[in-house]
């Protein structure tokens, strides 16, 4: 086992006045592990921006500026983190959510294009909870 022990203590970080947190079961309960790039990266800096209950009210302009990232890749990651249930967003205002028990898992078709019907019935239970 690893023991810990600071690399740097002159360097210690403390916590500002101001800071955000984000929730360690994002790591622990594979939230992380459902997102793309572009959706952790939104999703940190919402993290990030917000106030204490989670809201800020970043512009597409700016938040694509900030992360470097085409309005379009914006709109994908937000609908996905949507979708996942991570933020909530109505125009202008984004809010962090509370983590959901579990992550949501999101039907995606096969990459070929071709999905069997026993493949869509079998994403469709998984979102129900039930076996086909």
């Amino acid at each position: 086992m690893v023991r810990k022990r600071l690399l740097d203590p002159e360097r210690m970080r403390k916590l500002p006045r101001s800071y955000s947190w984000v929730d360690h079961r994002l790591m622990r309960d594979r939230f992380l592990h459902t997102l793309d790039v572009y959706e952790a990266v939104l999703y940190f800096f919402l993290v990030l921006v917000g106030d204490h209950q989670g809201l800020s009210y970043y512009s597409d302009g700016t938040a694509c500026r900030a992360l470097s990232m085409e309005y379009e890749q914006l709109h994908r990651s937000r609908l996905g983190l949507v979708r996942k249930s991570l933020i909530a967003y109505e125009p202008p205002l984004y809010q962090v959510l509370e983590l959901p028990e579990g992550p949501v898992q999101l039907y995606t078709p096969s990459r070929s294009g071709n999905t069997a019907l026993g493949e869509v019935l079998r994403g469709l239970a998984r979102k129900g909870g039930a076996q086909v």
